[in-house]
């Protein structure tokens, strides 16, 4: 029985992202993880969600037909039905440190960046926003709460910001004039995304 049964965790971000993970297998039967929600059991030829159905399991692995695609899901694995039907997306690798590092385009501009769930906007330091133009001190001055205590910051929204084949418009953003070395892609941008990781890989799939 052992060898049907494999629990994993695996994380899902995005309720309207329809994110269909495999985390376990039984005889004739597939656990999967539905946008984050506790895993539930399908049984072969269960529908799963609108237009995914389970056809087939092994061993190893889960075949779900979407639409008449074909979709393979080994033990631990996940797909967006998004990224499945071509929505714009980027793979991102993890450095030796675990963290996301990225190249965006800001109002067409270049600026390195990194991953960062914990931060609520795109924040960038002064000296980057004027780099790339932006006239953030026209921008909502307000206060944020950041490991250096409590700083001013200015609220400005970005015409557009880019990543890999993902672009957005009007993006929140945060400038913060001291005690910010790099900029953070926050979830102003996530937000829009589907989030996925995989071991040392994260994949972002635009959602809106």
């Amino acid at each position: 029985m052992t060898r049907w049964l494999l629990l994993l965790c695996i994380a899902s971000s995005g309720a309207q992202a329809e994110s269909i993970g495999l985390v376990g297998l039984f005889p004739g039967k597939a656990v999967l993880v539905i946008d984050g929600a506790p895993p539930r059991t399908y049984a072969v030829g269960a529908v799963v969600v609108d237009g995914v159905r389970l056809t087939g399991v092994s061993e190893s692995g889960a075949v779900l037909d979407e639409h008449g695609k074909r979709q393979e899901l080994a033990i631990g694995t996940h797909f967006s039905r998004a990224q499945s039907q071509g929505a714009p997306s980027i793979t991102l690798q993890a450095d030796s440190r675990g963290h996301f590092m990225a190249q965006a385009m800001i109002n067409g501009l270049a600026l390195p960046v990194m991953v960062d769930t914990g931060a609520s906007m795109v924040s960038m330091s002064a000296q980057e926003a004027r780099r790339l133009g932006i006239d953030y001190r026209s921008g909502q001055r307000t206060f944020s709460n950041t490991a250096n205590g409590v700083i001013p910051v200015f609220l400005v929204r970005l015409d557009n910001v880019r990543l890999g084949d993902i672009t957005l418009s009007g993006v929140d953003a945060l400038i913060q004039e001291q005690g910010l070395p790099f900029a953070l892609l926050g979830m102003s941008f996530l937000n829009r995304t589907v989030m996925q990781r995989d071991g040392q890989q994260m994949v972002l799939t635009k959602r809106y």
